[in-house]
């Protein structure tokens, strides 16, 4: 990707303001001048922040400006160890309502619509950051928030609700209601715009087919603004991103090496604007790659674009030796007749060996599902390499989640 030279003034300039505070990544810049950064080389010499780092920060070690500046905190959604706590400024918080409103607008969404949020509020980013876009765009926000399933369906058939915002998981939830009921004529829904955890293209297309919508793919985290940095347009060639706003890398997560344009990798980003928190080279665990510049989007915005998240480096299992990444489970699913979206994957071991149990989802009646389990298991050895035992199971059997679903389980540690 290249590296602007604003781009290299912004970076120069969020350098200076973080070794003026002395917070934790000025002692990662001590020696470096915000000087000395004039070409892209002098910037990928620079280190990396990690989610560790910003853990030991806590709770407002991150802050880059006098805290009478900051005017709200956020915290990521992990539930374990020291919790991640991101200061905003007020400008912060304008920067990102307008972030998610060029969301909203490249998914086609208007001050016309009736936005259903079903994300979850409070110190997560998710809920609040759909709304701030909502209200950006001056659309009529209806603010759920998650659960209560009843009562979602009641808002979304007597407000008529246009756009839903949710994760997939819940989305697939919604749908398979909306469904049981029979209510879909009553639905008015004609767009989602879906975030939080990466899907595959078996449950877009399920979801998308039963609440009869155009989705979308929203991408963020809670360390950057929150959801709303980057999103598909209507051709799905990819998410586009902001370069006004923040750098994006692409690196081997086992080396740090910057790698070229359309190579597969771990996300990397810089906020250039960002006050309340910037972050230089933060390491987001998301493997995906930057869409070459050389195959531009049909839809003639000039924004970059990176792939759909694969999955995370710290999702992978390591099975016989291979490694497994849930994206490749969803390509799988994609190929075998009659596979549903829902799958889970437990790894045990047994008697010296790894054991791989996958449990899918299907509607094959019962007669016809060994010929189903036995095509699960082919395509898991020609596809990845490992040997899996396949277990079908009908649909809605495995459980479906309001907020983001587990679907590996590792239980040999």
């Amino acid at each position: 990707m290249k590296l602007s030279e604003s781009a290299l003034f912004m970076i120069r300039r969020q350098a200076a303001r973080i070794k003026a505070t002395g917070n934790f990544y000025a002692k990662r810049l001590e020696g470096i001048e915000p000087g000395d950064i004039r070409t892209k080389a002098d910037f990928e010499k620079l280190p990396f922040s990690e989610k560790a780092d910003l853990r030991d920060a806590y709770p407002l070690g991150l802050a880059a400006v006098p805290e009478e500046q900051i005017v709200r905190i956020h915290s990521s959604s992990g539930t374990t160890g020291t919790p991640v706590i991101i200061p905003y400024t007020q400008k912060d918080v304008d920067d990102w309502a307008e972030l998610f409103r060029r969301c909203y607008e490249i998914a086609g969404v208007t001050n016309r619509d009736r936005i259903h949020i079903t994300p979850g509020y409070g110190l997560w980013t998710a809920g609040i950051g759909f709304q701030l876009g909502a209200e950006k765009l001056g659309a009529m926000t209806i603010p759920m928030g998650p659960g209560n399933t009843e009562k979602q369906l009641q808002f979304m058939r007597d407000m008529k609700s246009t756009v839903l915002c949710a994760t997939s998981s819940y989305a697939l939830l919604l749908a398979e209601e909306i469904a049981k009921r029979g209510i879909r004529d009553e639905i008015c829904l004609k767009k989602g715009v879906i975030g939080s955890e990466r899907w595959g293209e078996k449950m877009r297309t399920r979801i998308a087919s039963e609440l009869g919508v155009e989705l979308y793919d929203i991408y963020g985290l809670t360390e950057i603004y929150g959801p709303g940095i980057a999103i598909n347009c209507e051709h799905n060639t990819g998410m586009h991103y902001f370069d006004d706003y923040l750098y994006f890398e692409i690196i081997d997560p086992k080396t740090g090496k910057v790698l070229p344009d359309g190579e597969l990798g771990e996300l990397v980003i810089t906020t250039l604007q960002k006050e309340g928190a910037p972050l230089i080279r933060y390491r987001t665990h998301d493997l995906t790659r930057i869409v070459p510049d050389d195959v531009p989007c049909p839809c003639g915005r000039k924004y970059p674009r990176i792939d759909v998240i694969l999955g995370r480096t710290d999702d992978m299992v390591k099975v016989k030796g291979v490694n497994i990444f849930p994206g490749q489970i969803d390509d799988i699913l994609r190929e075998v007749e009659g596979a549903s979206s829902e799958y889970q994957v437990f790894i045990d071991h047994e008697e010296g060996r790894d054991r791989i149990t996958v449990f899918v989802e299907t509607a094959l009646p019962a007669d016809a599902r060994p010929g189903f389990e036995a095509a699960l298991k082919d395509t898991f050895k020609s596809r990845i390499n490992v040997g899996i035992l396949p277990k079908a199971v009908s649909i809605g059997d495995l459980p479906r989640s309001e907020k983001k679903s587990t679907r590996i389980f590792d239980y040999r540690y």
